[in-house]
């Protein structure tokens, strides 16, 4: 299954890739180069597939907790102060993403949506210190009564040029589905709420729509 923000790409792929081998098979004659570049082609065609996949996650909604957005790797848990919307101290769980890894972000709590903003900015690697702050970069909060607000930040990183977010302010969300998109490698930060209770640790690999990040 693939998301729909692949189609386009997936199909503009399709069409390089047939071009490419019948170029290859018409032009040239030796065999192991023939098998050598077409066998390239097609491996930069798995790449693309499998970078727009959208596999099924099996969400347990729940009010009490905040599940991982995204897929990838926890690089950041600290107590930081948020300045653009809470301004007050908050815990950050930042999540890294390969360009290997699944690029739908989804939801982290059930709620409402009540900001939604779009930044322009840079395209430092996305574990750079500054990346939260100053590359391209999305920011949204949803809010609950049982959690209250919680802030996810979509970010790009070098590779990543575009963000793709869903999130719109008094949209009605449901944990676990589709919040957007993120193309090529970056990350997602989460700020929390002081007395979250953390449920993963530095270096853990966590599955978006699944993997619970902090319990209330």
């Amino acid at each position: 299954m693939f998301h729909k923000e692949g189609y386009k790409i997936i199909l503009i792929a399709s069409v390089i890739l047939l071009v490419a081998i019948l170029t290859i098979d018409k032009f040239i004659n030796i065999d192991w180069l023939r098998i050598t570049f077409s066998s390239i082609c097609i491996v930069f065609y798995i790449l693309v597939l499998q970078f727009f996949r959208n596999p099924k996650r099996n969400t347990i909604i729940n009010d009490n907790s905040v599940i991982s957005p995204v897929d990838g790797k926890v690089v950041v848990i600290e107590e930081v102060e948020e300045t653009e919307f809470f301004n007050d101290k908050r815990l950050q769980v930042s999540i890294f993403m390969s360009p290997l890894n699944v690029h739908v972000t989804r939801y982290p709590i059930s709620g409402d949506v009540v900001f939604s903003k779009y930044h322009p900015g840079k395209y430092l690697v996305a574990w750079h210190p500054k990346a939260s702050t100053e590359n391209e970069r999305t920011t949204i909060v949803v809010k609950n009564k049982s959690i209250g607000e919680i802030l996810y930040r979509q970010i790009a990183g070098a590779v990543a040029k575009r963000i793709v977010n869903y999130a719109k302010v008094n949209q009605k969300v449901i944990q676990g589905t589709d919040a957007g998109f993120i193309k090529f490698g970056s990350r997602v930060d989460l700020f929390l709420p002081l007395d979250s209770k953390i449920n993963v640790t530095l270096n853990q690999k966590v599955k978006g729509g699944e993997a619970v990040i902090a319990t209330y």
